[in-house]
């Protein structure tokens, strides 16, 4: 499962209306190889689902990722941090074995 936090859905909230997106927008989130720990999340809006796609919808959110990503964000949250030392969109993700320190990288 993947998890939505309240301030995460409520700043999703806010993108989709901003950006005039229609209801079948969804969030994708997903997991690549890069950073400074070896791997980085990505997360962006999509509305067109691919096969093998694992499909969650925590607190009125749709989260959407590749399997092989699941893998890595199995009982993953993600979260919104805002003002001034905010992060924005962050991933609270208990199977990292550690992180850098901008929080956009992890290793498991």
């Amino acid at each position: 499962m993947l998890f939505v936090a309240d301030s995460a859905k409520t700043k999703i909230t806010e993108i989709i209306h901003d950006q005039h997106l229609t209801e079948d927008y969804f969030v994708r989130v997903s997991v690549t190889s890069g950073g400074c720990s070896g791997l980085s999340y990505q997360m962006d809006f999509d509305n067109e689902a691919r096969p093998n796609d694992q499909v969650f919808d925590d607190n009125g959110v749709k989260v959407v990722t590749d399997l092989k990503s699941f893998l890595y964000l199995c009982n993953t949250t993600l979260e919104f941090s805002g003002g001034l030392n905010g992060k924005g969109f962050y991933f609270n993700n208990p199977n990292a074995a550690r992180t850098c320190g901008c929080g956009e990288s992890f290793a498991v």
